[in-house]
């Protein structure tokens, strides 16, 4: 299923005037790593440190100024890797308030931090997951979105032509434009939607079997839950659709059929998981999402992903916690790193579970093995 001589696990990872971190240099494990500490002590600081050397940005909504430690100027990450076949990587993200941010691999900056996207994946749990089943819509396509664009640069292209041509189309709406004009940018946002709704059709229709397989190994197959994506394209093309919504766009300025109205829908039982599902049910389900989604990254990239797991326990019974350790342990996944307020807890799950891992200390910014 996986070549396990496709992986690149983080060796060491330096951070200077992070947040709340002034600067610590870390040994990491090649397997489980985990951070302890009480809440805002700074454990999650480190994930975030992780996720901008893959992805150039924080996986909360902050800016990059908002990550610079109090009466500093910069922050700096530095990534210190190893391929399975010995080669040694290095990934650097600098961040300066006055000049902005850039990133080197190998010591060679990227002329766009976008040719960096998919050189080092990584899959992130956390309690803001959330959001994917509470909040609307635009939650859920901004998530697919994200992982469509790495698993096939199609996609993206494809999602960039529509969104311009969108925004084009919705200024025109506001001026009365002629037909003509209109036309246009229906043309272009059709042929770009064909290609949005295809790879969003085939990659639901892959994942929502791993969704489900990991979620019955989670409840021990005490509940169903399925996902199902909801599209206007699904019965009419979207030339046709723009050409029916004529009147209500020009009524409301904006364009009112399209791709960009798409939705999946989460469910348990035959019911909404919104409404119908307990937290516990819910952040199962978001972490077999999770899980499903580290195994289309892992099946169509040259790199296993770096899977992290932040506040570990949060709505999650022992139970649940254990089978998750013990689904991360094995063979199919890579490097792993964890955060939770409680150590012991922590220990005995991991030790239950059968699972070798790195454990630091975390206090105030501070960090300790």
């Amino acid at each position: 299923m996986f070549d396990k001589e496709t992986r690149m696990r983080l060796e060491n990872l330096s951070i200077i005037n992070f947040k709340n971190i002034a600067e610590e240099r870390l040994e990491l494990s090649e397997g489980i790593n985990c951070f302890v500490g009480h809440n805002g002590a700074g454990k999650t600081n480190i994930l975030d440190a992780i996720h901008y050397l893959s992805s150039a940005r924080s996986m909360h909504t902050i800016t990059d100024t908002q990550s610079v430690r109090h009466d500093e100027d910069f922050f700096l990450i530095d990534g210190g890797f190893r391929r399975d076949d010995g080669r040694p990587e290095q990934v650097v993200c600098f961040y300066a308030r006055r000049s902005g941010k850039t990133l080197k691999r190998n010591g060679k900056e990227y002329d766009k931090l976008s040719d960096h996207v998919g050189c080092l994946p990584i899959v992130v749990v956390s309690p803001a997951d959330s959001s994917l089943i509470s909040d609307s819509a635009e939650e859920r396509r901004r998530y697919f979105n994200r992982l469509l664009s790495h698993l096939d640069r199609s996609y993206l292209a494809a999602l960039m032509r529509y969104n311009t041509a969108l925004a084009e189309r919705n200024k025109l709406l506001k001026m009365n434009p002629s037909e003509e004009m209109l036309l246009i940018y229906d043309q272009i946002m059709s042929i770009a939607a064909d290609t949005i709704f295809s790879v969003r059709t085939e990659v639901i229709e892959r994942m929502r079997p791993l969704v489900e397989h990991y979620y019955a190994l989670l409840s021990n197959e005490r509940e169903t839950i399925d996902m199902e994506y909801r599209s206007e394209l699904q019965t009419t093309p979207l030339a046709e659709l723009l050409l029916a919504s004529r009147r209500k766009d020009f009524a409301n300025e904006f364009t009112t059929s399209g791709v960009h109205r798409d939705d999946v829908l989460f469910s348990i039982a035959g019911f909404p998981l919104r409404k119908f599902g307990s937290q516990g049910q819910q952040k199962s389900f978001l972490i077999a999402l999770k899980l499903a989604e580290y195994r289309l990254l892992a099946e169509s990239g040259q790199e296993r992903p770096m899977l992290l797991l932040d506040d570990l326990f949060d709505k999650l019974d022992m139970q649940r916690v254990a089978e998750l350790l013990r689904l991360v342990g094995g063979d199919i996944f890579g490097q792993i790193f964890i955060t939770d307020c409680n150590k012991h807890r922590l220990q005995h799950t991991l030790s239950e579970a059968g699972a070798e891992y790195r454990l630091f200390h975390v206090k105030e910014g501070g960090i300790e093995r």
